[in-house]
């Protein structure tokens, strides 16, 4: 697959994937979630691989989830939802090397998921994290509410989800959704550093502990899928589509009015 949305590199044992569309804020639509999967099955079986790192290009987003201009009640592309949020989220998991989010900027939405699931997530002080689902009509009904509250506790999981409020670097990692935070000038040379670690590792002992550290959670693949289907149902609904309405008119959306 020739890449658009994405940048792909390989450096010193260690496989670079940044979403490449910054004038978006790294917001990804059906093309960019195709492209992610393909890279992170190309890094996660190549044997001189020995770490992941996933990033957003640019100073402002890591990414900021779904782009909302190419979200029409569904996304435009394939899958449950018109996003193939399942094979993103699970290749993710899958692979048999740790993935590293390095994050600089908005963690937001969907982001915010991406940063959840990958292994470590190291953030410039800079980084921002949040949620803002039920603000534009939206949720993410598998790993972004159920591991997340694996990840940080469920009530705070929940003020998460139910309150769509930011959260700076410090923060997350106070409440463990952050392994190191970093100035933003050093980000880059604190990944490096965590890779060539890594990369000193016994790569079958990794993938071992990886693999049991995801058995724990793994029903949670299944509470996923289901949740996407629910969710695709949601987005058919008038109620989901005046939070998109809303946002591309720049005004507060009035959910309550077909609320229960």
């Amino acid at each position: 697959m020739s890449y658009e949305d994405i940048l792909y590199e390989i450096r010193d044992g260690a496989a670079h994937i940044t979403i490449n569309r910054p004038d978006k804020y790294n917001a990804f639509r059906g093309q960019t979630c195709e492209e992610l999967i393909d890279a992170f099955n190309k890094a996660g079986w190549d044997k001189s691989v020995g770490v992941i790192v996933l990033s957003g290009a640019g100073e402002k987003a890591f990414c900021t989830g779904g782009d909302q201009s190419a979200h029409e009640g569904q996304y435009d592309g394939r899958g449950t939802i018109g996003l193939p949020m399942e094979d993103l989220h699970s290749i993710i998991r899958d692979v048999p090397k740790p993935v590293i989010a390095k994050v600089q900027g908005f963690a937001i939405g969907g982001g915010n998921v991406l940063a959840t699931i990958c292994d470590m997530t190291i953030a410039g002080d800079r980084a921002q994290f949040g949620q803002v689902g039920p603000k534009v009509g939206s949720v993410d009904p598998g790993y972004g509410t159920a591991f997340l509250a694996r990840v940080v506790g469920e009530k705070k999981a929940r003020e998460i989800w139910y309150m769509c409020r930011r959260y700076s670097a410090q923060e997350a990692q106070e409440m463990g959704l952050v392994n190191k935070v970093v100035p933003h000038e050093e980000l880059d040379a604190e990944v490096d550093r965590w890779c060539a670690e890594i990369m000193e590792k016994s790569p079958t002992a990794i993938a071992l502990a990886k693999r049991s550290f995801n058995m724990d959670t793994e029903h949670q693949r299944g509470i996923a899928g289901l949740g996407m289907l629910g969710l695709s149902l949601y987005y058919d609904t008038d109620e989901s589509k005046e939070g998109g309405i809303a946002f591309k008119e720049k005004r507060k959306p009035d959910f309550r009015r077909f609320g229960k």
